[in-house]
């Protein structure tokens, strides 16, 4: 696919970004880390400071107009959340700290009430921590089982044998969207309806398919989605779990406190309806406002079908690009329509420490390490990896100094 500066304006988009201007090692940076937490962008920064600046109160408790224009400030991000993701009511959308805490959420509220001694949990080699530890704990308390759907060798989940396990009759499947490691993009609307078709609820973590493509949960056909605001262009500190509200409503608190709460008494507790029922106490009120504004930028400036379209191009040049690095390897599938970012690789006889080092020294920052997914290592049959990943801002000059980069690393390492 071609992408022009008339279909994305990349030159007015790395404006909105003011760390961009920064420079390292006398160098401008060069980003390539944004899997791991994307830039922020002004209109984020500038909505949180206006909140702080300006009405800064708790919300939903005060009847006083600093409370009810913090509160108004906070449900409107509400608001902005769940027509990002196409959420059909409001209440699906849960606030939460990140996409672990989401995950978390529901292993614990939901997993605790429908899983028991001998049920099974289906995960996928490619999984986050995020999406693994919740449920390995799960097990543990209750006594279930887990499996573990395999990936082929191009990084690519392997459908038939995820279809096999399904017909063992989990209780979940926990399957991310785009893997964080391989930038392999999973078919999630073809695996939740074999997952449903098998009696299975399907958990899914967006937290790298939610900044880079357009979502319509109800399309996706998911029981529960998970984002995280700093992987969006907004703050640390805030996500949301998406959920049918069905099943929302049938679940228990996940923690107890204020907020929370119906009413209180020395016999007992009656509790909140959704969302709130899942909010204890003073909620992250400016980083939710500021992953608001981000969304909103997102979807008025730039359009996700912009977004994703860009990032396939980063993507796809990159492979090009990296295939001709003599003795580098990248992990994950092949240039084409399942690969998104990011990209991981390892240069031959460095370590991928060293490469993120030497790479620094250029102004360009990539990840090092196993990416919080040491399952997905083991499979790949190494330690750690260096990875790129990408946003609207990244562009195919930043790779070509990412490249320049890898050649000085072999310089340096005799190679």
């Amino acid at each position: 696919m071609t992408v022009t500066a008339e279909t994305f304006p990349i030159a007015r988009v790395r404006e909105q970004f003011p760390l961009l201007a920064r420079e390292i090692g006398g160098a401008p940076v060069a980003y390539l880390d944004s899997g791991a937490s994307a830039e922020r962008v002004l209109a984020s920064i500038e909505a949180v400071d206006d909140y702080e600046r300006h009405h800064h109160s708790n919300v939903h408790r005060g009847s006083h107009t600093l409370s009810a224009e913090a509160t108004a400030a906070y449900e409107g991000a509400r608001d902005t959340v769940a027509r990002h993701i196409g959420a059909a009511d409001r209440r699906e959308v849960v606030f939460v700290r990140n996409a672990t805490e989401a995950l978390n959420l529901v292993a614990r509220a939901w997993g605790d009430a429908n899983v028991g001694a001998g049920d099974r949990v289906l995960l996928t080699e490619m999984e986050h921590h995020s999406n693994v530890v919740p449920w390995q704990q799960l097990a543990e308390r209750v006594g279930a089982e887990i499996d573990w759907a395999p990936i082929d060798a191009e990084g690519l989940l392997d459908l038939d044998a995820l279809r096999a396990l399904l017909e063992r009759g989990p209780k979940v499947l926990a399957v991310t969207q785009v893997s964080n490691v391989l930038g392999t993009e999973n078919p999630l609307a073809e695996i939740a309806a074999m997952a449903h078709e098998a009696g299975a609820v399907v958990v899914a973590d967006g937290a790298q398919g939610a900044p880079k493509l357009p979502l319509d949960v109800a399309a996706l056909g998911v029981d529960f989605y998970a984002i995280t605001g700093h992987k969006l262009y907004g703050p640390t500190g805030i996500g949301a779990l998406w959920g049918r509200l069905d099943l929302l409503r049938e679940m228990p608190p996940f923690l107890g406190g204020g907020s929370m709460i119906r009413k209180v008494t020395r016999e007992g507790t009656t509790y909140a309806d959704v969302p709130a029922r899942f909010e204890a106490g003073t909620p992250a009120i400016a980083q939710a406002i500021g992953m608001g504004a981000a969304l909103a930028w997102l979807d008025e400036e730039l359009g996700m079908e912009a977004v994703r379209d860009h990032e396939r191009a980063i993507a796809d040049y990159t492979l090009g690009a990296l295939a001709e690095v003599p003795g580098l390897k990248v992990f994950g599938p092949p240039r084409g329509p399942e690969r998104l970012g990011p990209v991981s690789f390892e240069l031959e006889g460095v370590h991928a420490h060293d490469v993120s080092e030497i790479l620094d020294r250029h102004g360009v920052a990539v990840r090092a390490g196993h990416h919080c997914a040491q399952v997905l290592m083991e499979r790949l049959g190494v330690a750690a990896t260096a990875r790129a990943s990408f946003g609207v801002y990244t562009t195919t000059e930043e790779i070509d100094r990412l490249v320049d980069g890898l050649e000085d690393a072999r310089r340096v390492f005799g190679l």
